[in-house]
Parts: C-alpha cells; sequence; structure tokens
C-alpha cells in the first residue's frame, strides 16, 4: 500500500511538473522558429531572433542598468544589514524579534502605494531624484531587506557567535578583527545565499521602476515592457533569455542554501 501511495505521488509530482514545463518549452520553440502560423510545427528554426536581441544596444544598456542598480542595492543592504544584525544578534539578543516584526513593513504596503508616496514626497524636493537610478536603488534596499536579513539572521543562528567572539578575544583580536576575520567567513555561504536570492527578485521587479523612473532609465523589465508590441519571437527570446538568467541565479542560491545545512 505504501509504494502504492509512493508512485501515485510521484506520477501527480511529475504531471504537475510537465504541465509546469509546457508554456516555457512552447515559448522557447517559438523563440527559435523562424515563422509558426497554422501549422503544429514550426516551418523552420532559426538563433537570429537571440542574435538580433543579443547585438540590440538598447537591450544590452537595459541589462547593464538592471544589473548596477540591482548590484548597489544589494552593496548597501549588505554595508548596513550586516553590521546591524551582528550588533543585534551579539549585544541585543532579545531585539530580534522585533527585527522580525519590522523587517516585514515592506511587504505590508503594496509597492504601487509606495511609489505613489515616494513621488509626492520627493516630486518638489531640491535634490532631484524621481527619474534617477538613485531612488531606485533605496527602494529596492527597501525590497531586499526581508530577504537579507532572514537568510543572515539564520547563519548567525548556525554558529556559535559568542563562543567564537570570546575564543578571539582571549587570542587578543578587537571586535572589528574578530568579525572580519572570524565571523564574517563563516557567514559567507549564507550571506552568497541571500545576495542571489535577493538579486533574482530585484532584477524582475517592474512597479517601483515603471513609476519612479519609467523610459527615463529604461531597466531590463522596462525593455520587455516597452517590446511587448514588436514581434512575438523577438519577444519570446527575450523572455527565455530573461528566464534562464534567473533560473542560474536560482540555482545558484539553492546551492549555497544546501552549502548552510
Amino acid at each position: 500500500m505504501q509504494n502504492v501511495n509512493t508512485h501515485l505521488h510521484k506520477t501527480v509530482v511529475y504531471s504537475i511538473i510537465c504541465l509546469m514545463l509546457v508554456p516555457i518549452l512552447a515559448t522557447f520553440i517559438y523563440s527559435i522558429s523562424s515563422r509558426w502560423g497554422a501549422t503544429i510545427l514550426p516551418d523552420g528554426f532559426t538563433l537570429d531572433w537571440y542574435i538580433k536581441l543579443l547585438t540590440d544596444p538598447r537591450f544590452l544598456q537595459a541589462f547593464g542598468r538592471s544589473l548596477f542598480i540591482c548590484i548597489a542595492a544589494l552593496l548597501l543592504s549588505v554595508a548596513l544589514v550586516l553590521p546591524a544584525i551582528f550588533v543585534v544578534f551579539y549585544y541585543f539578543p532579545k531585539l530580534d524579534k522585533l527585527m522580525n516584526m519590522l523587517i516585514l513593513l515592506p511587504f505590508a504596503v503594496p509597492p504601487v502605494v509606495s511609489s505613489v508616496g515616494l513621488l509626492q514626497l520627493y516630486a518638489d524636493s531640491e535634490i532631484s531624484l524621481v527619474g534617477t537610478p538613485w531612488i531606485l536603488i533605496g527602494t529596492y534596499f527597501t525590497i531586499a531587506l526581508p530577504f537579507m536579513y532572514r537568510a543572515i539572521a539564520n547563519s548567525f543562528e548556525a554558529i556559535n557567535l559568542h563562543d567564537l567572539m570570546d575564543a578571539a578575544y582571549l587570542l587578543g583580536a578587537s571586535t572589528t578583527k574578530a568579525f572580519m576575520l572570524i565571523i564574517l567567513p563563516n557567514l559567507k555561504k549564507g550571506l552568497m545565499a541571500s545576495l542571489f536570492l535577493s538579486f533574482s527578485f530585484l532584477l524582475g521587479e517592474f512597479v517601483f521602476a515603471n513609476i519612479l523612473v519609467g523610459t527615463r532609465y529604461e531597466t531590463l523589465q522596462i525593455y520587455l515592457y516597452n517590446m511587448r508590441q514588436t514581434s512575438g519571437h523577438f519577444t519570446s527570446a527575450l523572455v527565455m533569455t530573461y528566464f534562464l538568467f534567473i533560473f542560474l541565479l536560482t540555482w545558484l542560491a539553492s546551492r549555497f542554501s544546501r552549502g548552510i545545512q
């Protein structure tokens, strides 16, 4: 009976996976087809759509802008969140529960509402931020904050923080030196997993980018939105390129996560 249930569960899981792969496979076939009309199979196959995409200066610029914003936001997150988590876990461990509540605040306010609030806040500001990448870096920091804090906090819980710090003090190391040479290397896998996971999430963000900057600073998602009226083959190639890149980042994040365990 147990074997029958096991086979049934596997059948259900594999069936769901196959159903999920059908639209991805269809999009990929359409992206490499030269022409696909009323026939079951395409009239021919070609890589011209991918070549056109990867040689499009507008796409390369949009991809570069997205990389810049995401990397800058994550560097800001590491610079602010990592020391803050160390202070909480080492000096004020009771504040961890409060921090777990505070990091959920970005999810409490919808992105559309946050964007409208930011527009009203900075519209008449002396510092011109709306329409620039700097406002996106700040908003992306708030999006990445929950992912960064929770992943790094789990890494702190997995190590004996106080024992490691006490041993470092006995050897004559200062707090800063102990953190940089002992604690930080033990957090490397958790930190990398959180970075890859946050990066894959930020790269697909559209609402903030569309409302706060739009075409004034065209990111990858804005480029995808603006190119929706072009050839379906070209759009499919763009979607598949984006999907493969996100899949790679997610796979790397899962590898680092398994390394933590």
